[in-house]
């Protein structure tokens, strides 16, 4: 079937990147007596350093397996990337050994030098690879003829698919519907006729796997397709087209040999990467509240004396996690007088000191709320908490708001990291945000954590025109 094609071209992929980036190590420790400046210590023992490369490329491939779809088409832009990811983790990985070993003789300059080589040459790898091995592994005599039988309308959903399927063998040879198929499908694959000539055009083309477009058959023709593909050993697929039917994502998982479609899947339902993106925030807010907390609040503390004095946080209930209300900490960036709280700040707030927006503009006053992630109230990354009040306005203007919350609030979030932060003005700009958000919940990883926190600590150096 396709999908065990693609799944071990994906794999032959990932095997020979991971060993050649491994053994480039020695390939490059040779040659570097030929490189100006790049000197490698005599005696210097490369297995640990090579066996660290290896292991790094392994931890790397959750980042191409979730490009698998993509991987034979991903271009120069996304080659990069990819390489990128996982270069950070062969970096990692390397230095670890350097720290733990306490090794003195080794060059820093090798070491870089070779991870930007790697990089380099990893990006290639991925750019000309996997569309290489497709024509190796599967040439014209490993094509799979595919007849698609149902109506030309659901063939049109699978346009996009047909047309990016042809490395793994996938070729179109024609459709069988009861109903006349319009140009633009008859373009897709030619039409063949009725679905009664099913048994007639499996043995005159060599067909090698049928294509069911539709679920609503009627149970008795469905059946007589399926037994006639038996008869002739062709192999029976259903094209499960309940995201169309439903307009929203759907996504099959299987547990306890029962099958399920989910409209969102929840990489933080499973516990292991509970408990990483937990030691991430623990590994953040520790030091922070231990080092950086204490003068700044100081600091704080001192300039609202002299600007607007009053009490140095603002502590109000936020929407948490499954809905569950808590305190989330804030620098006071406002006079302490009498006002709506439940009012979004606005450009030119005159309820702001001075200093409060220069703390709202870089952000300063959202760094008590590293205490709310210590407590285990907030993580670092993630969609960013309202007050109840206006999460119940949200959700009547834009129905997914409360997906939300399957997940824990942050103190950034990658819809804050791509401009939708700040006052929610207008109904389109929370519809982005909600989906920003929502993107974040079912497709977290550790990477995306790490790029949003990163991205974040740039935007505190220069902060956005929206921050106020």
């Amino acid at each position: 079937m396709f999908a065990y094609r693609q799944r071990g071209l994906v794999t032959l992929h990932s095997a020979i990147v991971t060993t050649a980036i491994a053994f480039f190590l020695p390939v490059y420790a040779e040659l570097t007596p030929y490189i100006p400046g790049v000197d490698l210590s005599e005696g210097v023992d490369l297995l640990p350093y090579i066996v660290a490369s290896f292991i790094g490329m392994l931890a790397s491939n959750g980042a191409v397996r979730r490009t698998s779809g993509t991987l034979h088409v991903l271009g120069s832009a996304g080659a990069l990337s990819l390489a990128a990811q996982q270069i950070a983790y062969v970096a990692a990985a390397i230095f670890a050994v350097v720290f733990a070993l306490k090794d003195k003789g080794i060059s820093r300059l090798f070491l870089g030098s070779y991870l930007l080589l790697a990089y380099v040459f990893l990006a290639y790898l991925h750019a000309s690879l996997p569309s290489g091995l497709a024509r190796l592994l599967f040439p014209e005599r490993n094509k799979l003829p595919t007849l698609f039988v149902g109506s030309g309308e659901s063939l049109e959903d699978l346009d996009t698919w047909i047309s990016s399927r042809g490395h793994i063998g996938i070729s179109p040879v024609g459709l069988l519907s009861d109903g006349e198929p319009s140009r633009g499908v008859r373009a897709i694959a030619p039409y063949l006729g009725r679905m009664d000539r099913l048994e007639e055009v499996l043995k005159e083309r060599a067909i090698a796997q049928v294509i069911l477009l539709d679920w609503h058959l009627p149970n008795e023709q469905i059946e007589k397709i399926v037994e006639v593909c038996e008869q002739e050993g062709v192999r029976f697929l259903i094209h499960n087209n309940y995201t169309a039917r439903f307009a929203r994502e759907m996504t099959p998982v299987e547990e306890g040999g029962r099958h399920f479609l989910v409209m969102q899947t929840e990489p933080l339902e499973d516990p292991v990467n509970r408990a990483t993106k937990r030691l991430l925030d623990i590994a953040i807010s520790l030091p922070v509240c231990l080092i950086i907390l204490p003068p700044l609040c100081l600091l704080v503390w001192t300039m609202q004396r002299i600007q607007a004095p009053g009490p140095l946080f603002f502590n109000r209930p936020r929407g948490g996690q499954n809905r569950k209300p808590f305190n989330m900490f804030k620098f006071r960036s406002m006079y302490a007088v009498e006002h709506d709280i439940n009012k979004q700040a606005t450009v030119g707030d005159s309820r702001i000191f001075p200093f409060g927006k220069l703390m709202r503009k870089t952000s300063i006053d959202e760094f008590p709320q590293f205490f709310n992630v210590l407590k285990g109230d907030m993580s670092v990354v993630g969609p960013r908490p309202h007050l109840p009040q206006h999460d119940e306005e949200f959700s009547k203007i834009t129905r997914t708001y409360h997906g939300r919350a399957f997940v824990k609030p942050g103190i950034t979030g990658l819809a804050q990291v791509r401009g939708y932060r700040g006052e929610i003005t207008e109904p389109h700009k929370l519809h982005r945000r909600v989906y920003w958000d929502l993107y974040y919940v079912s497709r977290w990883s550790l990477w995306l954590d790490i790029r949003i926190i990163f991205t974040t600590a740039w935007q505190v150096i220069r902060p956005p025109e929206s921050a106020y």
